[in-house]
């Protein structure tokens, strides 16, 4: 199978009532398109960042009455799990495709983590573009532009609420071309994790 790229009808997955009939479709539509991406984001990370990276991709195994409202892959360098280390996302909601740098809250790490880039704040300020977006909650759909952001609040938040998070990268509209444009949907996932690749670094400084 090669990547042809997202259609509305991968978007309109989360729209289908039942968790197994939308499970199912995750199954069908969604993850074969995330083992194709998911394994040459991995690939790409490897090489970049000189380690090997592994690529995880949502089971939501725990949920047994509610249907997700979103769907994901992760790579981390971890091959058992991504949620305790600072990873890279693409997943979708029904109305937008992420693309993501994520510190969550199950980092043991988390408070150095946010303190770190706080000391560095003018470096991530320098290096993430005003088009990208942050988001404090990875199950939430808003995010806000890093133009518009008070960043030391969001950090400083992120280092003092238990559940707070930092989520940094892009936002694409399900009716983007680029979303049916496969190469060009790639290369912009490539372009935004290298700009995100010192951010990422930062976090095990």
């Amino acid at each position: 199978m090669t990547f042809t790229g997202f259609t509305q009808e991968d978007f309109d997955t989360f729209l289908i009532s039942g968790l197994e009939e939308r499970m199912e479709a995750i199954e069908e539509r969604i993850r074969p398109k995330f083992r194709i991406i998911g394994q040459a984001v991995t690939d790409d990370l490897s090489m970049e960042l000189n380690q090997e990276m592994f690529l995880h991709i949502a089971r939501h195994a725990r949920r047994t009455v509610n249907p997700p409202q979103d769907t994901w892959l992760a790579v981390a360098n971890n091959k058992r799990g991504y949620k305790k280390h600072p990873h890279f996302q693409i997943g979708l909601f029904d109305d937008h495709l992420f693309i993501w740098l994520a510190f969550i809250y199950e980092l043991p790490n988390k408070a150095q983590i946010a303190q770190n880039f706080l000391d560095h704040i003018d470096t991530l300020e320098e290096k993430i573009p005003a088009d990208y977006v942050i988001s404090g909650d990875h199950m939430k759909k808003p995010a806000t532009s890093m133009k518009e952001i008070d960043l030391e609040k969001a950090l400083t938040r992120f280092r003092d609420v238990k559940k707070a998070e930092f989520l940094v990268g892009r936002h694409i509209a399900t009716d983007d071309p680029i979303l049916q444009n496969p190469e060009a949907f790639m290369e912009t996932v490539k372009e935004t994790f290298h700009t995100l690749i010192p951010l990422y670094q930062l976090a095990y400084q």
